[in-house]
């Protein structure tokens, strides 16, 4: 009944044999035996491990969407060790990366299948190099494909062709998953060798590189292939994909390329004013959190497209509707239905009714009959009834076939012909400049055309008189206004100017509009043909070289720093701009040394700051603040995960104004699985975390509040905002073109607690 199988293995760097007597049922295939001596020599010999890539919180199903992961694949979240090729970690919304060599056992020509749920690829070099690596087997491509546990036959593409391998020698291979938040999540990968039918589950596989001793930020060793490497965004052509306008070239965008008009030589231009908006609260008495009622949002020209309708199918908000009512009715009362030509009004009868010719469906000399919700009746299957009955449930049993298909039916009657009314619609125009809290794809409330034009025109006319035939207006790139409905608006002209040499300048300038007494706005003045009263608001004016200083506190957050630096690098070099510095506070991080990357990148100033404790995000702030010795210059209060435009740096500066005005930047919160080139999300319009304000005023206001907010974080932004306004200070809110912040889960943040129903040993997982 039993028979004894003898294995021997040998284990190479002692030169010592290892003789294992298997005692087996006598069933047992030929396969199986070669399956046990294949692990036995991988566990001795090879140690039997491929390294496993763990990258957590990425929804999506498909292999491409895991490409576009912003740390795939050099910063995964976890780096451990698989002992076979047949994963299930019961986890979801993430991707697999495990790779290594391949050890045949024999000489042959070897089919290799891979079986998962959802899309998994199975990469196999010719020999050991990465570089020669080849797909060979996948399920899907596009993210609805899946198997069974150990379904290798569900599509054609999940086994490969035979492929000749040596046993002397190691392939390199790659085993790319994919997992959403449904099903039961599995890969494995199965193997045959044409002397030996049928599959088996057991690959002789063993690491690339041991990275147990290896920090989170250290990823030289990591390989960079045909099937997994670093890519850039980038737009692949001029046509946004999902209909995403804010992703369309703007000259917004590429401004700040311009050489700017030198502020001397607009001296004199406009007479100076004295700035006091009515607005300001300085000294007024607020609750806490009650600030957020002081601070509404500029007026911008041209549209920006900043209001995100790709994302109206889920939030109707901008409509202003009750979104039940939207939900059940749509937009029918927006329209105006028109009454057909020859109408013969009947008695009963409603005004949407219009009797054109429609087809109709005739049976037994009955026209335009009712559907009755009993026209179509199945009746309903008893307890104990025969088995087929249970189909009637499903659809219709071949005895009812004939009698439901003599039924009278009835279409409903459509009016084709009916044609409707409909007023041109300005939702803009109908918006306040209040924050709306509820609604978090609006966008950027929208500057009349009139009255931008009326505005620059007349700055123009003021700019030729100072230098005749010297300049002339080549395009309006930006206009935001600020409205004091008492005293007047300001108003930030961003225009490309064209020079008498044939030279572009960029002037970017804040002028401010008086409001006169007897009409009180502008435009009632330029209808009865009067000059706008524009000024210079006396200190209001930005500095262009201005320092502006990047505070990041951190702790235990490897990928997300260096790709941090990685984008302030980016900036740098699209730039040229010198004028800005990183700031790193970190509260004693394991996962890599911060300091040591930053002194390796091409920052043109940084500094690096060692804390210990728990994690302070106010405390880690203000260490970082206290670094600045430079009053005038701008602290911008930043976090980790985002992704920011190239004229960012331009764009903090034009909207910090010393003495006057802070600058809170509306940041795009990034769905799962999105990314700044297919941005799914939504607008973060209750957070100023994201904070920009000179030293000066910064430090007249007391800096951060440590004493309150220690060890915990939530709400310090709108305390700091409430002293911000007490201070006399006013805080510019946009909603900012391209500026996002990366999608990520708080499980584990900063000091990581792990439940022990996950397989995986993390470190950290932002």
């Amino acid at each position: 009944k039993h028979r004894i199988c003898l294995v021997c293995a040998q284990k190479t760097n002692t030169m010592v044999f290892l003789v294992l007597l298997v005692v087996c049922d006598i069933s047992v295939t030929q396969s199986s035996l070669i399956c046990i001596y294949l692990c036995v020599v991988c566990l001795l010999q090879y140690k039997g491990m491929a390294n496993l890539h763990v990258f957590e919180d990425w929804c999506g199903t498909s292999i491409a969407q895991l490409r576009k992961n912003l740390h795939y694949p050099l910063y995964p979240h976890n780096r451990t060790t698989v002992k076979k090729l047949a994963v299930s970690p019961s986890w979801t919304n993430y991707g697999l990366r495990i790779f290594g060599y391949i050890h045949p056992y024999t000489d042959g020509d070897f089919l290799f299948a891979v079986a998962s749920d959802d899309n998994s690829e199975f990469w196999l070099s010719d020999d050991e190099n990465p570089d020669n690596l080849k797909l060979r087997a996948y399920v899907g491509k596009t993210g609805r494909e899946w198997t069974a546990p150990g379904e290798y036959g569900k599509y054609a593409s999940q086994i490969s062709d035979l492929i000749p391998l040596q046993k002397n020698n190691k392939y390199f291979f790659e085993l790319i998953h994919k997992q959403n938040d449904k099903g039961t999540d599995h890969v494995e990968v199965a193997v045959s060798v044409s002397a030996v039918p049928g599959l088996i589950v057991c690959v002789c596989v063993c690491v690339r590189t041991d990275e147990s001793s290896l920090k989170a930020a250290d990823v030289n060793h990591i390989p960079q292939t045909i099937a997994s490497h670093v890519t850039r965004l980038q737009r692949s052509s001029q046509t946004p994909p999902l209909g995403v306008d804010m992703l369309r070239a703007d000259p917004r965008d590429s401004f700040h390329q311009v050489p700017l008009l030198d502020r001397v030589r607009l001296q004199g231009v406009l007479p100076d004013c004295i700035y006091n908006p009515s607005y300001s609260i300085k000294g007024y008495p607020l609750m806490r959190y009650q600030g957020l009622q002081f601070v509404h949002l500029m007026y911008v020209y041209p549209n920006d497209y900043t209001r995100l309708t790709h994302m109206e199918n889920d939030n109707k908000c901008f409509y202003r509707g009750d979104p039940y009512y939207l939900e059940r009715y749509g937009f029918s009362n927006y329209i105006q239905l028109d009454l057909p030509e020859n109408e013969v009004k009947y008695k009963g009868t409603s005004n949407n009714e219009c009797f054109c010719d429609v087809f109709k469906f005739k049976d037994n000399n009955h026209i335009g009959m009712e559907i009755q919700d009993n026209a179509i009746h199945i009746e309903e299957v008893g307890e104990g009834g025969e088995e087929d009955d249970a189909w009637v449930n499903q659809g219709f049993s071949e005895d009812e076939d004939y009698e439901l298909t003599n039924r009278a039916v009835y279409d409903v009657e459509v009016k084709w012909c009916q044609t409707f009314q409909a007023k041109p619609l300005d939702l803009h125009a109908l918006r306040s400049d209040w924050i709306d809290l509820k609604c978090n794809v609006s966008g950027n409330l929208l500057l009349e055309e009139s009255e931008a034009l009326s505005v620059v025109e007349a700055f123009m006319k003021k700019l030729n008189q100072k230098y005749p035939r010297q300049f002339s207006l080549e395009h309006i790139v930006n206009i935001e206004k600020k409205p004091d409905y008492s005293r007047g608006s300001r108003y930030l002209l961003e225009l490309e100017l064209l020079e008498a040499s044939g030279r572009h300048l960029s002037l970017v300038q804040y002028i401010y509009v008086k409001r006169t007494e007897v009409w009180g706005s502008h435009k009632k003045q330029k209808a009865q043909g009067e000059e706008l009263k524009l000024c210079n608001p006396y200190s209001f004016y930005w500095n262009p070289t201005a320092i502006v200083h990047f505070i990041i506190p951190v702790k235990n957050q490897a990928r997300w720093v260096q790709q941090f630096i990685s984008d302030m690098e980016e900036i740098y070099r699209t730039t040229g701009d010198q004028n800005f510095n990183v700031i790193i506070t970190d509260y004693e991080s394991s996962d890599m040394n911060i300091e040591e990357a930053l002194q390796s990148s091409y920052l043109p100033r940084y500094q690096y700051l060692r804390l210990s404790g728990n994690f302070e995000r106010s405390a880690g702030l203000q260490a970082g603040i206290d670094l600045i010795t430079d009053d005038h210059s701008i602290v911008f209060l930043c976090d980790l995960h985002i992704h920011f435009p190239p004229g960012f740096i331009d764009t903090v500066r034009k909207h910090c104004v010393e003495g006057h005005m802070a600058f809170a930047p509306i940041v795009m919160r990034l769905n799962c699985g999105a990314t700044p080139l297919e941005p799914d999300g939504y607008w973060e319009v209750n957070g100023f975390g994201l904070l920009g304000i000179y030293k000066s005023d910064l430090d007249s206001i007391g800096g951060m509040n440590t004493k309150e907010f220690t060890d915990r974080w939530g709400g310090e932004d709108w305390e700091l905002l409430d002293r911000i306004l007490q201070g006399g200070l006013e805080v510019a809110r946009l909603y900012l073109r391209n500026f996002f912040h990366y999608f990520h889960s708080k499980r584990g943040m900063w000091n990581p607690m792990l439940s022990r129903k996950t397989n995986f040993k993390g470190t950290d997982t932002s």
